[in-house]
């Protein structure tokens, strides 16, 4: 096992949930470490979730896109790149459905462009990952990282593709590569396409929680702050080559998450409303993080701390939020579920 402490670290995706999270907790964590953010800056890819960090000498922006190779090589070695730390991505399954090749342009060849770079710059990489790849879990299973993917919708295809390329590039030309698979993540910052914020923003709308299906799918659902220190475990501590599954190694169903967001945030069950379930929608993740604890890592959170930790964040955060909620956003939420809404009850 390698101890090592990288000091130059180009961050791809820096401005997104989990990257802007981890951009500060790596700067907070380590602050003689230099780090740029190389982001396309789409929409949830937001300088917003670093608004309080700009000033500071040792955090810089690059806007580019990382399937665009002689930006991201002429930026590595300007800026003395010794760590890549991929967190850009296409991340929402939904989104996968509705337009999917953008998932793989991202995803698949942007990793590709990356790796290529790390190839010829004789730089480390660390691909940030999901458990997605695994597909549906049956009961009685949880993932290992050594399980074959078998990935069940474009979004999880495109991820899958990426850390298949990821231990290509080890086996092949002996890169220093590593790679994390995480859980679904929750916490500051999370555009509210996805879950938590979601039924988080609406019900402090007083709008209505739709619900897929019967909402019995069962998630783990880990708060982002350990996910940032199990990729820093894996960064300083873990073996080259090797893929770690980041979670808390427990999950419960949606409907009990949903039930969390309303509690913490006061709000009735009546906002509930069940609708039509995803294409394709994996009915269980699990994952077993005890690889990941052999590195002397474990989470902070459980599941339901993690989920009203998120939802009391976006109550005390409307500043952040608000404006997205009435802007771009409301075209893709009515697509996505002004249809399935129309004629539901209550629960």
């Amino acid at each position: 096992m390698m101890d090592r402490h990288p000091q130059n670290l180009l961050v791809t995706g820096g401005c997104g949930f989990i990257g802007s999270n981890f951009v500060r907790y790596w700067l907070e964590r380590h602050p003689e470490s230099r780090v740029v953010v190389y982001d396309k800056l789409t929409y949830a890819g937001r300088q917003e979730n670093l608004h309080d960090l700009w000033e500071q000498p040792n955090l810089s922006l690059v806007v580019g896109d990382i399937v665009d190779g002689e930006l991201v090589r002429r930026t590595c070695q300007e800026q003395g790149t010794d760590l890549i730390v991929n967190f850009a991505a296409e991340t929402h399954v939904d989104q996968s459905i509705l337009g999917p090749l953008v998932f793989t342009d991202t995803n698949v060849r942007g990793t590709h462009v990356l790796l290529e770079v790390a190839r010829e710059l004789g730089l480390r990489l660390h691909h940030i990952s999901t458990d997605e790849v695994y597909g549906h879990i049956p009961e009685g299973h949880q993932s290992v990282e050594t399980d074959p993917l078998a990935p069940r919708s474009p979004y999880a295809a495109s991820k899958a593709a990426a850390d298949q390329l990821v231990q290509a590039y080890h086996i092949t030309y002996g890169l220093p590569l590593t790679i994390t698979r995480g859980a679904n993540n929750v916490g500051p910052y999370q555009y509210p396409e996805k879950a938590v914020p979601l039924f988080s923003t609406n019900a402090l709308l007083g709008e209505p929680l739709p619900v897929y299906g019967d909402g019995r799918q069962m998630r783990d659902y880990a708060h982002v702050h350990d996910h940032c220190t199990g990729i820093e475990a894996v960064l300083l501590r873990g073996e080259i080559g090797e893929v770690y599954n980041v979670g808390t190694g427990r999950e419960m169903t949606n409907l009990e998450m949903v039930d969390i967001v309303l509690e913490t945030l006061g709000k009735d069950r009546s906002l509930i409303r069940h609708v039509t379930d995803r294409p394709g929608h994996d009915r269980r993740y699990s994952m077993n993080v005890d690889k990941l604890r052999g590195l002397g890592w474990a989470p902070k959170y459980d599941p339901r701390q993690a989920v009203a930790e998120a939802a009391r964040w976006y109550a005390g955060n409307r500043w952040w939020w608000e404006p997205i909620r009435s802007g771009e956003f409301r075209e893709y939420y009515e697509k996505q579920y002004a249809e399935r809404l129309a004629g539901t009850g209550r629960a």
